[in-house]
């Protein structure tokens, strides 16, 4: 049987979150490294794709039916946005739907870090109970509440965490090569301002652009000296953002006071990544988890719900398609 769709993840992930595909679509789900994929996508009129995940060569395309590919994410970086863009196909993705998740997960990445709790759990372990406990102490370690958080990156996932961290009593500075929303911005009471300005300034530096070609290492040697020597880094973004071996240098020169990396540059990250061999203090200052930050039920569900909603619109309803990226 021709499929309607090509699939990129097992049904399980749909189903798991309460999300039931389409029955009005025939669907054929596969994993990238499938033999029978080519042929597969030849037929199909529309493929699904999660947003994290290896490189989908442009010819798999070529003279094939697809008129759609939809991620069921923001990230679009999987796909040749030029042979796309020459093939006519719509690429789409789905904005919004994980705002909230990437907004706690900045949260809870930077109060960890700030207050030292995943370090203070290792301590406690190993029986430093009361050394580690007068260090924090004397330390005195900050907390959210007045503190100067730079957002770079003001779409809509960047407004999101700027509210959640105005909600704890932190005044926001932001950075975005586009022109933000300024109603975003008074609602916020946020101060936009050049990134060497905010990365100075800022005592939490959060990344939330896209991985484009002008935003391939831009935190780099220069830029994270510029940063106060006790800030926290979040990268929820894409790993290429930031030079992955300049900030291990600055985190064991202890010229940075943390950092939750969420994403690499590339995924998965292999052992001769330089962030994996911090060792002492410095590898205690460091979260790392698995490209997750704007992953749980709440927020698959929405972005899956989003996903099949325009796949059906287009494939079945010869409807223009949502939210297309090119």
């Amino acid at each position: 049987m021709t499929p309607d769709v090509v699939c990129l993840r097992p049904e399980a992930d749909f189903v798991n979150v309460g999300v039931t595909p389409p029955t009005s679509l025939s669907i054929a789900y596969r994993t990238p490294d499938d033999a029978a994929l080519a042929d597969l996508i030849r037929v199909a009129r529309a493929v699904v794709i999660p947003a994290v995940g290896p490189a989908l060569a442009a010819d798999l395309f070529a003279g094939s039916a697809v008129k759609l590919v939809q991620v069921t994410g923001a990230g679009v970086d999987r796909l040749d946005a030029v042979a796309m863009k020459e093939l006519g196909i719509a690429v789409c993705n789905v904005v919004g739907g994980s705002n909230e998740t990437v907004a706690e997960y900045a949260v809870a990445g930077a109060l960890l870090l700030l207050r030292r709790l995943a370090w203070a759990d290792h301590e406690i372990r190993v029986g430093n109970y009361t050394t580690f406990r007068a260090r924090m102490v004397a330390d005195s370690l900050r907390g959210i509440d007045g503190l100067t958080i730079g957002i770079v990156g003001f779409g809509n996932i960047g407004a999101s965490v700027a509210r959640a961290f105005r909600c704890l009593g932190a005044d926001i500075v932001l950075h975005d090569p586009a022109t933000p929303d300024p109603a975003v911005v008074d609602e916020l009471h946020a101060t936009p301002l050049p990134l060497d300005e905010l990365l100075a300034v800022a005592d939490v530096v959060t990344l939330h652009v896209p991985l484009l070609p002008e935003t391939r290492g831009l935190l780099g040697r220069r830029e994270l000296a510029l940063m106060k020597p006790d800030a926290i880094l979040v990268n929820a973004a894409r790993g290429g953002v930031v030079d992955e071996s300049a900030l291990a240098e600055a985190l064991a020169a202890d010229r940075l006071g943390g950092a939750a990396i969420d994403v690499y540059d590339g995924e998965p990250p292999d052992s001769s990544n330089p962030l994996f061999a911090l060792d002492g203090a410095a590898a205690r200052r460091v979260l790392f988890t698995p490209h997750i930050a704007g992953v749980s039920r709440q927020s698959w569900a929405r972005l899956f719900r989003a996903a099949w909603d325009n796949v059906e619109d287009v494939v079945l309803r010869g409807q223009a398609p949502r939210c297309r990226v090119y």
